[in-house]
């Protein structure tokens, strides 16, 4: 496709219409559709390669001309009697007033030269990593079984971002990267995130997925896997100015990532860094290496007492960028040379180290009504002034189970006499390929003995 822009200034409105009068000023063209996936993978540094539909118009001639200076190849199958598809999109001060559309139907036959377009698939095949297929629902993709069937034979990784009411054609490929409204088209509304991924569980093992990926807007994204608990990744975004080619962003940062052999959690939480840097732009864009480092580190450097959704997100950049997350938990009432020692200890073992701290509530329900003897605010800022630690976070339950299910550390540390598979959390952290690891406490330090001492 073909993205075009016209923008410009509006003062008044039409005498002819109620309708503002843009004085169009600019006049811009872009890569649209699977164009764009292919540009966003370009911007990463990856190789691409599009094939695909167009008509024989100056917009193809367009499209072409900024895909080779880029340096995509373009390969395009001309359609006997249909236009380029083309966007025009009106924009006054940032906002869109009105979007028109050139295209015609591709799905019948006859429209295009489907066994051309098979043929020149079949020889791409052998010079790809991945295969993407962007489809939105134009046409180009009528026979997509037969072309996730052709790149799977060849042990082709291949994404979907599917579209439509019948996904039993997708059955097969390695990844499909819905959004939420596309997925609850499917299975029907999701009342709560359990129900979700129940949900997205069945609907992956009916369509032989390798994996499910739903983008979820405000609420990021959930990966879904066999055997594997689900990833929630919380949103990136940090300003939402335009979720136009979003998807296309995401789809194409997990495609060139997982043809650099990063695993798929990862490639997950590079896609949705990216995913959260294109939104704060204007129509389809792409993200730069450098901004993805930027986006990565940006979310890294937030440090100190954090609450829930901050955590996750800064766990979602630091794993993004490969650092090793380390985890461990506690009331820590008074603080003490042993506690410090043991941070110490747990640090390092990787490169991030969170601490969970039971909340006042969770504290007296477990050790008594005279406990805690200092709020969890102070205990908190104490053990966010220590230079081992890295996050502090509080959690209100019993245990804090649920929340490292969430975060789910590479490493999941405990001070005491436990054995790992008693420590809350480790089936999550196991299941998701991390350690448990019980390490000694220093001798000659209690917290029990220090609230004696003092009473005495």
């Amino acid at each position: 496709m073909l993205d075009r822009y016209w923008i410009g200034p509006t003062s008044r409105i039409s005498p002819e219409a109620p309708v503002p009068v843009v004085r169009i000023r600019r006049d811009e063209t872009r890569p649209g559709g699977a164009a764009n996936v292919a540009l966003n993978v370009a911007s990463l540094g990856a190789s691409a390669a599009v094939l695909g539909v167009v008509g024989a118009d100056e917009a193809a001639r367009m499209l072409g001309e900024q895909l080779q200076a880029r340096h995509i190849a373009a390969d395009f199958i001309i359609a006997a009697s249909a236009p380029t598809i083309s966007k025009l999109r009106v924009l006054s001060r940032n906002q869109q007033l009105i979007r028109l559309d050139f295209e015609e139907a591709l799905d019948e036959v006859g429209s295009f030269d489907g066994e051309a377009l098979a043929s020149h698939y079949a020889q791409a095949l052998s010079r790809c990593s991945v295969v993407v297929l962007s489809d939105y629902g134009k046409g180009t993709l009528r026979d997509v079984a037969a072309l996730i069937r052709a790149a799977r034979a060849q042990g082709k990784a291949v994404l979907v971002d599917p579209k439509g009411s019948d996904w039993q054609r997708y059955r097969g490929a390695s990844l499909l990267t819905p959004n939420l409204s596309e997925f609850e088209a499917i299975v029907g509304v999701c009342r709560d995130e359990d129900e979700l991924v129940a949900r997205a569980e069945a609907l992956r093992a009916e369509l032989e997925l390798e994996a499910l990926l739903i983008t979820r807007s405000e609420h990021g994204m959930t990966l879904v896997t066999p055997e594997r608990p689900p990833l929630h990744v919380p949103t990136a975004a940090r300003e939402v100015f335009d979720v136009t080619g979003a998807g296309d962003t995401v789809i194409a940062t997990l495609a060139a990532a997982l043809a650099a052999g990063v695993p798929l959690a990862r490639a997950c939480l590079l896609a949705n860094a990216a995913a959260g840097v294109v939104v704060g732009k204007l129509g389809t864009a792409t993200v730069s290496l450098a901004e993805l480092r930027q986006a990565i580190s940006g979310q890294s450097a937030t440090g100190g007492v954090v609450d829930e959704p901050a955590l996750l997100a800064a766990v979602a950049a630091a794993r993004a960028a490969g650092r090793r997350i380390v985890m461990t938990n506690g009331v820590f009432d008074v603080l003490h040379v042993g506690h410090a020692r043991y941070l110490e200890d747990a640090r390092r073992l990787g490169d991030l180290l969170i601490v969970a701290v039971n909340d006042d509530d969770s504290v007296r329900r477990l050790k008594g009504p005279s406990r805690p003897l200092n709020p969890c605010a102070d205990r908190m800022a104490l053990l966010a002034s220590l230079r081992c630690v890295d996050h502090v976070v509080s959690f209100s339950e019993d245990t804090p189970a649920r929340l490292i299910g969430h975060v789910l550390p590479d490493l999941l540390v405990k001070g005491g006499d436990y054995r790992p598979e008693q420590i809350a959390g480790h089936d999550a952290v196991t299941a998701h390929g991390g350690r448990v690891l019980v390490l000694p406490f220093h001798d000659g330090y209690s917290t029990t003995s220090l609230i004696d001492k003092a009473q005495r």
